[in-house]
């Protein structure tokens, strides 16, 4: 994202989508977005009626790009199509900052009506008494709440209510460079493959004499840093936080999680990318130096446009079973009073649609947020065009997402730091995920 994420169409140049994941927020934004709840916000300070009796609605989209455009075209249509309502899509920010201009702007009491809201900082968004529950708007509207994916709605529930509005739904996968695994002898990898057998091949693929790297990890210690690791945590039968909710869900399996990644580390057959935004990593595979890539559907139109022969394979795991990660992003609204709150659902519901939801789909790089999208020509006609990009639609079914928890800022920062230890050698599994353990229960601790 200098777009808020990596979209097909966008050049190379621009931000990876998971310069986001990124997303982790940091402690001091959590911090700030608590104290937040704690001043009692006031609402926007206009109404947002006009003398012609119009309504205006403030959205804070945060992309750039493609992105931007497919938004734009988005809403030129919205504003044609419902004369009462006109969506001002002018103001905001990028969305890798969109956390820290809500929380300065809910501080203030001047906020907009609706601001696209990463799912992992939703929590701590929510936790403001100006954020609108969204739950009989979404379960009441013509399209059924349980067509939307199960990632997608549980990214956007908070205590069994509805606290925003599915926004952008992706899932990891595994994308291969054929000419590589080629050259090394190699079968692509499969359905039902291991991590065990990812290490292996990852290793085979290696070859430092011609600078080939058989995957990347990101190493910063951010969220793009931590959230390739919850797939093999549950998989493991870990959790992210406990059923108690006092501590992590992942004391124990976490540490044969860590394993893995040490054993890439080990055998030298991993690109650790040094900064933020996974950029340099997903260079070295567009430049063809790469086997393997751990990445979302935002990536194949790059991968196509440096013409690397691909094949896209599902997660590998532990079990032999299908499970992968979605980061689903959300539309969270604001209240600035009856009237504005009334024209905002509106709005969010009419881009949930199908009809509306395919073209932000095909034209900015989500994934369909429901089945109903899923079946319509538009979406099945990408699918045909775009190889791969059906392993990552059919991950869906399996796919989990990060729990909508106030803690999870502070969970991933000390997970990241440890993933990030054990990739560079600085430590081993089990003593990074003690440090990491004691750092996240600290948080789980704190009363929220």
């Amino acid at each position: 994202m200098a777009a808020a994420h990596r979209i097909p169409g966008a050049p190379a140049a621009a931000l990876s989508r998971r310069t986001a994941l990124r997303r982790g927020a940091s402690l001091a934004l959590g911090a700030a977005a608590a104290a937040t709840a704690l001043s009692g916000c006031g609402t926007g300070s206009a109404d947002g009626v006009g003398a012609d009796g119009r309504v205006t609605v403030e959205l804070w989209h945060g992309q750039t790009d493609t992105g931007r455009k497919a938004m734009e075209g988005l809403v030129a249509e919205f504003n044609r199509t419902h004369p009462g309502i006109r969506v001002d899509s002018g103001g905001g920010v990028l969305a890798d900052a969109m956390l820290q201009k809500i929380t300065a702007a809910l501080a203030s009491g001047s906020f907009p009506d609706v601001a696209y809201v990463f799912g992992s900082d939703l929590a701590s968004v929510a936790r403001s008494p100006s954020v609108v529950d969204l739950t009989d708007t979404l379960r009441s509207g013509d399209l059924p709440w349980n067509d939307f994916w199960r990632p997608a709605r549980e990214a956007v529930t908070l205590n069994g209510r509805i606290r925003a509005a599915p926004a952008l739904l992706d899932s990891l996968a595994v994308v291969c460079n054929k000419k590589l695994f080629h050259d090394a002898g190699l079968a692509l990898p499969r359905p039902g493959w291991t991590w065990d057998e990812f290490v292996a091949t990852a290793k085979k693929l290696t070859d430092r004499a011609r600078g080939t790297f058989g995957t990347g990890w990101p190493g910063v210690g951010d969220e793009d840093t931590v959230w390739r690791l919850w797939p093999m945590v549950w998989d493991l039968g870990g959790d992210v936080v406990s059923e108690d909710g006092a501590h992590i869900g992942f004391a124990d399996v976490g540490v044969r999680a860590l394993e893995t990644v040490a054993a890439l580390a080990k055998d030298r057959s991993v690109y650790i990318d040094p900064k933020p935004g996974s950029e340099q990593m997903y260079q070295v595979f567009l430049s063809g130096r790469m086997g393997m890539c751990v990445t979302g559907p935002w990536q194949l139109p790059d991968v196509q446009q440096a013409k690397i022969d691909y094949h896209v394979a599902p997660l590998p795991s532990y079990s032999g079973r299908p499970l992968t990660i979605s980061g689903p992003d959300t539309w969270t609204v604001f209240d600035n009073g009856p009237a504005r709150v009334r024209a905002a659902r509106t709005f969010v519901t009419w881009l949930s649609r199908p009809a509306q939801d395919v073209r932000w789909d095909v034209e900015a790089g989500s994934l369909p947020l429901s089945r109903s999208t899923q079946a319509l020509p538009a979406w099945r006609e990408r699918e045909a065009d775009t190889e791969g990009l059906t392993v990552f639609t059919r991950a869906l079914d399996t796919a989990r997402v990060r729990p909508v928890h106030p803690a999870y800022p502070q969970i991933s920062q000390a997970l990241g730091q440890a993933v990030a230890a054990v990739l560079l050698g600085r430590s081993t599994p089990a003593r990074a995920l003690r440090t990491c353990a004691d750092e996240a229960n600290a948080a789980l601790l704190i009363p929220r």
